[in-house]
């Protein structure tokens, strides 16, 4: 309830907090006057001082540029904002994993809701803001028919109550009903942040409420697909008849809060005094931080019939599971970073720091006596220290090192190194730049795959550390709207969830290697924009990738002039397919809400096409689109997930406005 109100406060006194921010002084009336979209958007930039996220380990508010393109706005779903290359059970809002190896959550803090990841709001994805007007922004997305309807709804607004206070609130809703029987996501995503930015102490602050529910239907009860061709998708036979009302739910709550307070030579973002000259930066700046993150998990999944056969232990009851699972951890850091010669040539700068972590869990513990159960809670810390060094020479070429070691507690010995090194250039069309990077970690894996409690499944393993040695490099160009990226790793002791959807751990060394292209192509109003994802695997029966996966949409790009309105309609009218070769997908285990390695059935070599109809008026984008337009028409072997068919050919259309004034 205190969150409503805080809302509600937010929402009714935008008003009047905005009534003491002065409009900007651009030199020109735009009352009554027709704006390109990237006049309007460069306006908006104008007044949108600022946008940033946090670098991972909180220290840096890095800038992220206000986009300014018109871009494939029907591209709506956020897991694809993450990465290009997903599998899903067949629904937008369910669990997924990401078909790209080096895009994947690897964090043994987030194993519970991994396949979550990017509905969920959290301080690592939290997008701070600092404008001179209120700003708004709403996307909502919808299908047809409203029986198997998918929607989606997601408001942002943020203002400043001065120069140096913002507030902020996000608030996403995925309500899917599916199309095929059992198959419901209910997800509702809060999030609340703020930020301070004073000229010697500043704080960034956010919260995430998180409720994830996913209805789970056990997928078909016969893996040929071509029993689908002719078969309305509620008469598709699926195992939720034998797990009985099966359901996952995940609650997650998070709180992120870090201070900085600089010391000694003055503010580096001091503006120009009165007599208009820029005081000159410190040769020498220090800055206290003090990071506290708290985070809360509670995974449920109940099944109303255990015993039909679906899995093939029983360990606590025969008629009814419900299996619970708690994780929660608290994480203070303190440390002292520092720059030095900040308006030279020669810049050096570097932190080092501390952090305590202290971690609980709970879990049903199982005593193999029928019907008999008890709970299992445990505790442990962990201290680690961390550091940081970096050097820039001029303004296009830099370096940077990050680490930290784990000095006692579960993970004692524990460590990662990375660094990176950046070049920039300087063409005709604009700046690109080049990165080199590489990393070295030992890392304990996380503690559910060592101990796992619950109605169908148990274990109690001993696992050795996984070490991974990772080197990479990409190459960006904006200006020709061109990326690239090559990643190459080598592991010890990957741990992964085998054949029989239990943890396990391969003792040889598993390399990969991938090559990510993003390019597009312009000739007259023609557009081809490609991603394209090359990867291979060293040992196929531990990891299996596609050899190739390309997303890739052609369009017509058309701007409608009204001359007798002064009105502009932009259009983007096209195809996108999805694609990728043949490979073993993982499978998916319901009571453990885990992806396993299968070598039964292969998925891939079928083109996914949509046919899209994207168009932007003003401050509005829509879009109308025929998802998967080719169903019928190219074979019957549309599922990611073996057992777990896509949706068919559905209409689906969406807006997104932005509000600011």
């Amino acid at each position: 309830m205190k969150w409503c109100f805080s809302i509600l406060f937010l929402l009714l006194f935008s008003g009047h907090l905005s009534a003491q921010i002065p409009a900007v002084e651009d030199g020109h009336d735009h009352s009554g006057v027709t704006e390109t979209w990237e006049q309007m958007q460069e306006r908006l930039a104008k007044r949108v001082i600022r946008m940033s996220v946090l670098s991972a380990d909180y220290t840096t508010a890095t800038v992220v540029p206000f986009d300014t393109v018109f871009d494939l706005p029907h591209r709506y779903r956020r897991t694809d904002e993450l990465s290009a290359f997903n599998a899903n059970l067949g629904s937008y809002g369910l669990p997924f994993y990401r078909i790209s190896f080096f895009d994947r959550v690897g964090e043994a803090d987030s194993y519970l809701y991994s396949i979550y990841y990017p509905f969920m709001q959290n301080g690592k994805n939290t997008l701070f803001m600092d404008t001179q007007v209120p700003f708004t922004e709403m996307r909502w997305s919808n299908t047809e028919p409203r029986e198997t309807a998918e929607q989606t709804f997601s408001i942002r607004h943020t203002q400043n109550v001065n120069k140096y206070l913002n507030f902020g609130l996000v608030y996403d809703i995925d309500y899917n009903l599916g199309q095929y029987n059992y198959q419901m996501a209910e997800n509702k995503n809060f999030g609340l942040h703020s930020s301070f930015t004073g000229k010697q102490y500043s704080y960034y602050f956010a919260s995430g409420i998180n409720n994830i529910t996913s209805e789970e239907n056990g997928g078909m009860q016969n893996a040929d697909m071509n029993t689908l061709e002719g078969v309305a998708t509620e008469d598709v036979p699926m195992n939720f008849s034998s797990l009985n009302n099966a359901k996952t739910m995940l609650r997650n709550r998070n709180l992120l809060f870090v201070q900085k307070l600089d010391i000694g030579g003055g503010d580096i973002r001091e503006e120009a005094d009165s007599s208009g000259v820029t005081p000159k930066n410190p040769f020498f700046k220090g800055t206290v931080s003090h990071i506290f993150e708290a985070e809360g998990n509670r995974r449920t999944y109940s099944d109303g019939q255990p015993g039909s056969g679906f899995y093939d232990s029983i360990y606590i009851n025969n008629t009814n599971t419900f299996d619970s699972l708690l994780y929660r951890n608290i994480k203070n850091s303190l440390r002292f970073d520092f720059s030095a010669n900040a308006s030279g040539r020669f810049r050096l700068g570097g932190g080092v720091g501390i952090r305590h972590e202290y971690h609980r869990y709970g879990q049903i513990a199982p005593t193999f006596d029928t019907n008999v159960v008890d709970t299992l809670a445990w505790r442990q810390n962990n201290v680690a220290v961390v550091g940081k060094l970096y050097n820039t020479i001029g303004d296009k070429f830099g370096w940077e090192a990050n680490g930290e070691l784990y000095l006692s507690g579960y993970r004692s010995g524990d460590f990662d190194l990375e660094g990176k090194i950046t070049k920039s250039f300087e063409f005709n069309k604009g700046m690109a730049q080049w990165n080199v990077t590489g990393e070295m970690e030992n890392s304990s894996p996380s503690v559910w795959y060592s101990r796992w409690g619950s109605n169908n499944f148990v274990w109690d393993n001993a696992l050795k550390n996984e070490f991974r040695s990772t080197v990479g490099s990409s190459f960006t160009y904006p200006a020709r709207s061109f990326e690239l990226r090559v990643n190459y790793a080598i592991i010890d002791n990957y741990t992964y969830f085998g054949e029989n959807a239990m943890p396990s751990q391969y003792s040889g060394a598993l390399s990969v290697a991938s090559l990510y292209l993003n390019k597009d192509f312009t000739l007259w109003k023609l557009h081809l924009d490609n991603d394209i994802l090359l990867q291979m695997s060293g040992n196929k029966g531990v990891v299996d990738l596609p050899l190739a996966s390309v997303r890739s949409a052609f369009y017509l790009q058309h701007l409608f002039r009204f001359r007798r309105t002064g009105g502009k309609l932009e259009v983007q009218v096209g195809a996108d397919v999805n694609y990728y070769t043949k490979y073993h997908p993982y499978s998916y285990m319901p009571a453990t809400g885990q992806f396993y390695n299968q070598s039964v059935l292969s998925a891939g070599n079928y083109p996914y096409i949509d046919l899209f109809l994207d168009m932007r008026l003003k401050r509005a984008r829509l879009f109308i689109m025929l998802d998967h337009a080719n169903q019928g028409l190219t074979g019957n072997d549309y599922f990611h997930i073996p057992y777990y068919p896509l949706n068919t050919r559905m209409l689906r259309y969406g807006l997104a406005w932005t509000f600011y004034n």
